[in-house]
């Protein structure tokens, strides 16, 4: 954090949060006006705690945390619910230059008590649960999908 400069910081609070915000908000009027609702945020396990490295993208995860929370809290009177998953490493072509790294791959899966990453399907079961009936009393709430990690320090 000591390193960013404000225009890099506001970049990734405007990916992270803003465009979050925004694109809810498109789409929660609706939700709203049938009484019945589900937004899953995808945030990460990096909001759930510090990093020597990923500060600035760790306090925006961090945000939608506490974005969820409050829009849950705001529409509960209207049954829209929200919530975040967090995963940890997943497979993606986003975290490519951390699981293709050996050190990296590596070093996470060496206190990750699965001793995997994550593959996407395994996010999307957490999406579908949320956004299915079977989710229905559950909002504001962060659903971790980790294989453990933030269990393991």
């Amino acid at each position: 954090m000591a390193g960013i400069s404000d225009v890099q910081f506001r970049k990734i609070l405007d990916n992270n949060v803003l465009a979050n915000h925004w694109l809810i908000h498109m789409a929660a009027p609706g939700m709203i006006e049938r009484k019945d609702g589900s937004v899953i945020i995808v945030s990460s396990i990096g909001g759930l705690k510090g990093s020597k490295v990923l500060g600035a993208y760790n306090i925006s995860k961090a945000a939608d945390l506490q974005l969820a929370r409050n829009l849950a809290v705001e529409w509960g009177r209207h049954n829209v619910r929200v919530n975040c998953i967090a995963p940890g490493l997943v497979r993606t072509d986003f975290a490519r230059a951390l699981w293709e790294n050996p050190e990296t791959l590596k070093a996470v899966t060496a206190t990750t008590p699965l001793g995997r990453i994550g593959e996407a399907d395994e996010i999307a079961g957490a999406a579908v649960y949320l956004a299915s009936s079977a989710g229905s009393f559950t909002t504001g709430q962060v659903i971790v999908v980790d294989g453990g990690a933030t269990i393991a320090g």
